[in-house]
């Protein structure tokens, strides 16, 4: 082991904690306002500076004890990239546009989890769009009903609803 601290792992931890510390302050230029009773507009950026300031201080500190790159390249055999993969997750996002529209949030969302899932060597689309359908159906509800924020409402959604007795948005 080297005593020389590896300046490319010191620059990576700078440059993260630098670009936390910038989130911190921007989160602390957001303004406000007074109907705000509780969680406002700056606390999801408050916790998302906050961990990258975090990340930032520990990617220094490891750097300064000898790095962590030297580690991942022994570690790490980069082969040739994996196409096949690359094309189901592009698919998986060109899915999602093509669907958020028409079909709504759930049924883009779970289609593109379908790809991504074959795009990591999943075999059973079934299970996958068994698990993926009642986890964005989640999400969506998660944003209209928690956060009041409209994703995308569609056929599923609706359907669920109306099932649910509550008028279609």
């Amino acid at each position: 082991m080297t005593n020389r601290v590896p300046v490319p792992d010191l620059m990576a931890g700078l440059f993260v904690l630098l670009m936390g510390l910038i989130g911190l302050w921007q989160a602390s230029v957001i303004p406000v306002s007074p109907l705000y009773a509780q969680v406002g507009p700056k606390a999801v950026p408050y916790v998302v500076a906050s961990g990258m300031t975090a990340l930032g201080a520990l990617l220094f500190l490891a750097a300064l004890r000898g790095g962590w790159s030297a580690t991942i390249a022994e570690v790490v055999e980069a082969g040739p990239p994996n196409l096949k993969a690359l094309g189901l997750l592009g698919a998986g996002l060109l899915l999602n546009l093509i669907l958020i529209v028409p079909a709504g949030f759930s049924i883009a969302a779970s289609a593109q989890f379908v790809m991504v899932a074959a795009a990591f060597g999943s075999r059973s689309m079934a299970r996958d769009l068994l698990i993926a359908l009642p986890l964005t159906l989640g999400v969506w509800f998660l944003f209209v009903q928690g956060l009041g924020v409209n994703i995308g409402a569609g056929l599923l959604e609706g359907l669920v609803l109306q099932a649910m007795g509550q008028e279609a948005l």
